[in-house]
């Protein structure tokens, strides 16, 4: 198993369930794809975004740390690329 960090940014207009809705659909992508949440999932809140994005300024930043095998990055990231409310991610190894 290998330790990741999942950078994601959610877009500002996003009320507070909305935001807990989809931070769970990302667990539920590690998990079905052999991974592992570890704690604590990192929430930054709303931050301005270093260039506008799609007329967008600001995001709220999570950052989730979790392991997996070699193949769990590349299936989450194929889904977290299609979610609506996702503004850009970014899967690391630790």
């Amino acid at each position: 198993m290998y330790n990741y960090e999942l950078c994601l940014v959610l877009k500002p207009s996003l009320e507070d369930d909305a935001r807990n809705q989809e931070i769970e659909k990302v667990k539920g992508y590690i998990e079905r794809f052999g991974g592992k949440v570890l704690e604590p999932i990192e929430d930054w809140g709303k931050k301005r975004l270093a260039y506008e994005i799609n007329h967008i300024k600001e995001g709220f930043y999570y950052f989730i740390p979790f392991e997996g095998v070699k193949s769990t990055p590349n299936e989450v990231e194929s889904f977290v690329r299609i979610m609506e409310n996702v503004i850009r991610f970014l899967i690391v190894k630790k």
